[in-house]
């Protein structure tokens, strides 16, 4: 079965829709490539489904191991390049501090968060940096 469908909306928009979900996501062209600007584009969904995915295997991880995982949240940044039109550079900020966790867990936390699926999906020219704060 697919995972999901996207129609074109006309005017550089599109609805993607999760199947089993039934969740909806609306795209549209970034103000830089003649678009409106007024939803998530595609890239910019790339950059945020890397943090979303770091963060949601730290909290898989926890929960095999016992950990408390109460705070998390990820900043960012999209750097496009051209020639071709790409992603350049991601800039991700995670903010983990408030769980308690000792200096050891953290190292490792950040091994698991850096191997997560997305992060081994996405093209090696994709220049990457992560900062962390515990």
């Amino acid at each position: 079965m697919a995972t999901s469908a996207v129609e074109y909306n006309g005017n550089l928009r599109t609805t993607c829709t999760h199947h089993k979900s039934g969740q909806e996501i609306i795209t549209d062209a970034p103000t830089d490539n003649n678009g409106k600007g007024e939803a998530f584009s595609p890239t910019d969904l790339v950059a945020t489904v890397y943090a979303s995915c770091m963060i949601t295997i730290i909290g898989i991880h926890c929960d095999k191991n016992g950990h408390s995982f109460e705070n998390g949240r990820a900043e960012v940044t999209k750097i496009m390049g051209d020639a071709p039109r790409r992603i350049a550079r991601l800039d991700v900020a995670l903010d983990l501090s408030g769980n308690g966790w000792e200096e050891a867990f953290c190292e490792r936390i950040k091994r698991v968060a850096e191997a997560c699926p997305v992060a081994q999906s996405i093209h090696p020219d994709i220049e990457i940096s992560i900062t962390y704060k515990f």
